[in-house]
C-alpha cells in the first residue's frame, strides 16, 4: 500500500546541449508509471542518492523547489485516493496529480457487455447467432442477479470474489428454478468475459480459478429396438403426424439434428467411396464435417421427399415438431416422450452401439467436437449393452 517515488534522469539521452530531463517514476503496487517532470538539467549536476539538483546548475534551488512541489502533489494525490477506501491503480495517482478524472472502475456487466459486443461481430464468420443468443440469455440473468442480491446496476469487476459465483448459482436454482445442467452452462460463458478481463489487465486473476461446477449424470433416454420398430409400423392417417413421424425415422437412422435435418439438400446427397449414397454437409453447432451412410430405412424415407423442393424436407419450426411427436407418442402408446433429440440418441445408442460399432465412429457419424463428449453422454449405453450380453451368456451356459 506504500507509493514509492523517485526521481530519474538518464545521462546517456542528452541533448545537443548537453542537458537532459528529470523523470519521476511512481510505483504502486508493484506496477510502475514514469512521466517526465519538464525539468532539463545537466545531468552531471543530479545527486540521485539526495534526490536534488546541486549548484552550480542554474537554478538549483528553484528547481529542487518544484521538484518537492510534485511530491508532495503526488502524495496528497495518493493520500485523496486512500481515504476513498476504494480500489485504485498507479494510474489513477498519476491521472489526480494532474487533475484529471481518475479511471472509471469498470463493472461486471459492463465487461461482459463489451465481450458481447466484439461476439456479436463474429456472427456469420466463427459463430452462429444462436451461440451469440445464448450469451445474451447468461449476461441477463447476471443483470437480474446483481439487481436482486445488490440492488445496483452493475457490480465492480475488481470486487468479485468465488463467493459471488456461489450465491449466483444458489438464485438460479432457488429463484429461477434452472437445473444443474443450464446452470453450469450459464456459468461457463460468464467466466468467458472474466477471464477475458483478466488477460486485458482489468483484474490481476481469476476470482474464479477454484470454482468447480457440480457434475450432472443425466440419463440418456432413447427408444429401445421394440420400441421404434413400433413406430416405424404404426400408419397414421393425418398427414402431418405421417410427415413428422418420417422425420423422426429418418433421423433415426441418421442421427442429424433439427438443424442439420432442415438444411438437407439433394447436393448434399452424394454417392460415396464405398458405391453407396452419403450425406456429406457440415454442423452449424461445431463447424464439423459431417458424413452419414445413408442406411436402407432412411433412403425410403429419402427418395420419399428427394426433388420436392430446394430442401429436401419441407420446414417445419423445432416447436411445432416437437408438439407433433408428443401426440405422436400418445397414439402409438410409448411411455417416453418424443423430442427431436431423441431421434439422434436413438442412433447413437439402439442402431450403432447396440449393434457394436465403435464409441470412435459413433463420435463421428454424430458430429461432436471430441470423443470425450460422446463417451460421458453414451458410456452407460455401453455398460448395459456389455450387462445384456453377459445376461445372454450366463443364460446360456
Amino acid at each position: 500500500m506504500k507509493l514509492n517515488i523517485l526521481f530519474t534522469v538518464n545521462k546517456h539521452k542528452v541533448n545537443s546541449k548537453g542537458l537532459c530531463g528529470i523523470t519521476c517514476r511512481l510505483t504502486y503496487k508493484k506496477v510502475r508509471k514514469q512521466f517526465s517532470t519538464g525539468i532539463i538539467i545537466n545531468p552531471h549536476f543530479w545527486k540521485s542518492k539526495q534526490q536534488i539538483v546541486a549548484p552550480p546548475e542554474p537554478y538549483a534551488e528553484l528547481k529542487n523547489t518544484q521538484l518537492s512541489l510534485i511530491k508532495t502533489k503526488l502524495s496528497q494525490a495518493f493520500l485523496i485516493l486512500q481515504v476513498k477506501e476504494e480500489p485504485f491503480t498507479v494510474e489513477d495517482i498519476y491521472l489526480l496529480y494532474k487533475g484529471e478524472k481518475t479511471q472509471k472502475e469498470q463493472g461486471t456487466l459492463e465487461a461482459f457487455n463489451r465481450y458481447m459486443e466484439s461476439l456479436k461481430r463474429l456472427i456469420g464468420i466463427d459463430i452462429q447467432r444462436g451461440t451469440w443468443v445464448k450469451f445474451d440469455y447468461a449476461y441477463k440473468h447476471v443483470k437480474a442477479f446483481i439487481k436482486h442480491k445488490y440492488n445496483r446496476n452493475d457490480y465492480p469487476l475488481n470486487k468479485l470474489k468465488l463467493q459471488f459465483l456461489a450465491d449466483f448459482e444458489y438464485y438460479l436454482k432457488t429463484e429461477k428454478g434452472l437445473g444443474q445442467a443450464t446452470i453450469n452452462k450459464m456459468i461457463q460463458r460468464f467466466r468467458k468475459p472474466i477471464r477475458i478481463a483478466v488477460a486485458e489487465g482489468h483484474l490481476d486473476k481469476d476470482p474464479f480459478m477454484l470454482y468447480k461446477a457440480k457434475r450432472t449424470r443425466n440419463s440418456i433416454v432413447f427408444l429401445s429396438p421394440e420400441e421404434l420398430k413400433k413406430l416405424e409400423k404404426h400408419e397414421f392417417s393425418q398427414p402431418r403426424l405421417k410427415f413428422v413421424k418420417d422425420l423422426f425415422i429418418f433421423c433415426c437412422y441418421t442421427g442429424l439434428p433439427y438443424n442439420e435435418l432442415m438444411r438437407v439438400e439433394p447436393k448434399h446427397v452424394v454417392k460415396g467411396f464405398d458405391g453407396n449414397r452419403w450425406i456429406e454437409m457440415k454442423r452449424q453447432k461445431t463447424s464439423k464435417s459431417l458424413s452419414i451412410p445413408l442406411l436402407p430405412k432412411a433412403k425410403v424415407i429419402l427418395d420419399r421427399y428427394l426433388g420436392n423442393s430446394e430442401n429436401v424436407f419441407p420446414k417445419i419450426s423445432n416447436q411445432k415438431y416437437n408438439s407433433y411427436l408428443k401426440e405422436i407418442g400418445a397414439i402409438v402408446g410409448l411411455d417416453k416422450k418424443l423430442t427431436t433429440h431423441m431421434a439422434r440418441r436413438t442412433f447413437a445408442s439402439t442402431v450403432l452401439l447396440y449393434n457394436d460399432v465403435p464409441m470412435e465412429i459413433v463420435s463421428e457419424l454424430l458430429g461432436h467436437s471430441s470423443l470425450k463428449i460422446t463417451q460421458d453422454s453414451y458410456g452407460k449405453v455401453v455398460q448395459k449393452r456389455i450387462s445384456m450380453e453377459i445376461n445372454r451368456l450366463k443364460g446360456s451356459s
